[in-house]
């Protein structure tokens, strides 16, 4: 992996990538996740542990050689008991960078797999450019029938435009059989978990599809230009959230907000405000304009203006700024006033 290829671990929102994905499961019944890892398997195991979603229980397989989608899920499967008495529940098979899949998206797509009692169903997204993706193929009844790379596309193939997100439910007792079918006869020498969906519909089992009601939702992070249109698309989806929760939000274009970042009701954000990391601002505070607020705690009715803060607590009624810095472990008391140009330093 090139160094400026995203990784697991990159920020979007204050938040690691994979633990966005992981979020994604949210609205499910399930049993257990296991990740995949490979390089730097110690730290991304070390972070999902500590923030993965509360009462989720995470298991860690590690995939020693990169051989591909393919071997990366049979290398999962050892995850799960031989003996398990659920061998014909259901897989949900995700890939590690699509941060933009809703919750209630995956949900709705294990929905229509169990309603069809299919052997695999993948979502799907309708593109205006399909180039490097995976394209969907059907038969002449227009079932799904086998999901064919860019690489060994043929020229015909390339112009569908109709993709598979890597994203998938499939009947657990159908999924390793099918896996041991597979051939990295393929121009990148690797085995391909696309290729299970033409093993099963080959062997006559039922495969299904659901599009994506958001192409956006299937978007991979593979590159940094990915990685900031990814990190535009969740910060819009929370400015909209907090507005719809009575948060006022002047210029939301210009308003960035971390996922664990808490606000009040009746909450004002002025343009170039930047809340990060577990900052919480309580009711009626206004903060802003171009204000950078890092793990802070900012009180009911405070005000601050033009300035920024880091591990720093403001107390109700207070005004802070313009043009102030409140250092680490610093302390405003409610009701004070912090003038402009001040640096107000860690007064335990």
């Amino acid at each position: 992996m090139r160094s400026s290829e995203p990784k697991p671990l990159h920020l979007l929102c204050g938040r690691p990538m994979v633990l966005h994905v992981i979020d994604a499961l949210a609205e499910l019944d399930i049993d257990r996740v296991v990740v995949v890892v490979g390089h730097g398997a110690e730290k991304v195991t070390k972070t999902i542990q500590e923030h993965a979603p509360e009462g989720l229980f995470v298991d860690f397989v590690d995939q020693h050689v990169q051989r591909g989608t393919g071997d990366a899920v049979a290398v999962a499967l050892t995850a799960f008991p031989d003996d398990d008495e659920d061998d014909d529940g259901d897989l949900v098979v995700l890939p590690g960078d699509t941060p933009l899949l809703r919750p209630p998206t995956l949900a709705a797509m294990v929905r229509s797999h169990r309603t069809a009692d299919a052997a695999a169903t993948l979502l799907t997204a309708v593109v205006d450019d399909p180039y490097g993706l995976g394209r969907v193929v059907r038969d002449k009844d227009d079932r799904v029938s086998r999901i064919i790379n860019e690489i060994d596309a043929a020229p015909e193939e390339k112009l569908i435009s109709e993709i598979a997100t890597s994203t998938y439910c499939f009947r657990r007792s159908v999924l390793a059989p099918s896996l041991r079918r597979l051939s990295p006869e393929n121009a990148a020498g690797e085995y391909y978990l696309t290729d299970v969906i033409g093993v099963l519909h080959d062997a006559g089992y039922p495969v299904v599809s659901m599009i994506a009601p958001d192409p956006m939702e299937a978007a991979g992070v593979n590159d940094r230009a990915q990685l900031a249109t990814a990190e535009a698309e969740l910060r819009d989806r929370i400015n909209e959230r907090w507005m719809r929760r009575g948060v006022s939000m002047l210029d939301p274009e210009r308003t960035y907000i971390d996922t664990n970042v808490r606000l009040s009701p009746d909450v004002t954000l002025l343009p170039g405000t930047i809340l990060q990391g577990e900052t919480t601002v309580a009711l009626g505070a206004v903060i802003g304009p171009d204000t950078r607020l890092v793990d802070c705690i900012v009180g009911e009715h405070a005000v601050v203006e033009g300035s920024v803060g880091r591990h720093a607590e403001i107390g109700a009624h207070a005004r802070v700024g313009p043009f102030a810095s409140l250092q680490p472990g610093s302390r405003v008391a409610a009701k004070s006033v912090v003038p402009p140009f001040t640096v107000v330093e860690d007064n335990e």
